[in-house]
């Protein structure tokens, strides 16, 4: 695409989202801290159907982003191209992100498909901010689910590192932890009698 269809694509999508546009949810969500400079409230189904129809362009997806609108930053999620998506701009959106709804969005969206996406995911896991925490344990959760088994390294960073995640005062933080230790349980019995194990430690009784 170029620069100028990119332009009048975007604005034609501005023009979109007025029309399908969902004030009790926009104001729902700001009460709830999803602080965006625009939010039209459009729900995630809509804007998937959406994207079904729009250029699955890397320059796109990247204008796209850099709008701060709500819509904008999670139809760039789902139609930035995975294997064209660098780490380095994975590390730049992600230090954009400020709402657990975005962090679930790169993560379920684009960054369970990158290549790189174990290697983010442990990076992330053991930050100290809670949107990069909640985004690290959904691609793992996900990783899980398509049966990547972790080495033995891994298994230990991941089981360390989510277990303490289960004590975050961030309920997303716990809630992704929860999942992706569901997940990693679910892979097999030497899997969950790892989980049990390290739960039972901790007073934990979550499997």
């Amino acid at each position: 695409m170029t620069q100028q269809e990119i332009q009048d694509k975007i604005k034609e999508l501005k023009r979109s989202f007025r029309l399908v546009m969902n004030g009790p949810a926009s104001q729902s969500m700001r009460e709830k801290g999803l602080d965006y400079r625009l939010n039209w409230g459009v729900p995630f189904i809509q804007l998937k159907q959406m994207a079904a129809d729009l250029p699955h362009d890397y320059d796109f997806a990247i204008a796209l982003w850099k709008e701060d609108i709500r819509e904008c930053k999670i139809l760039a999620t789902l139609l930035m191209p995975p294997e064209k998506m660098p780490e380095e701009v994975a590390e730049i959106w992600m230090d954009q992100t400020h709402s657990q709804e975005m962090a679930e969005m790169q993560a379920f969206n684009l960054y369970q498909h990158v290549g790189y996406a174990a290697k983010i995911a442990y990076r992330w896991m053991a930050s100290d901010n809670a949107e990069r925490e909640i985004c690290a344990y959904d691609i793992l959760g996900r990783l899980f689910m398509k049966g990547q088994e972790p080495n033995e390294r891994g298994i230990n960073e991941f089981i360390d590192q989510a277990v303490t995640a289960l004590k975050s005062p961030s309920a997303g933080v716990r809630h992704a932890a929860m999942n992706a230790i569901t997940r990693f349980a679910d892979l097999g019995l030497v899997y969950e009698r790892v989980a049990k194990s390290a739960l039972k430690r901790e007073g934990i009784d979550l499997l």
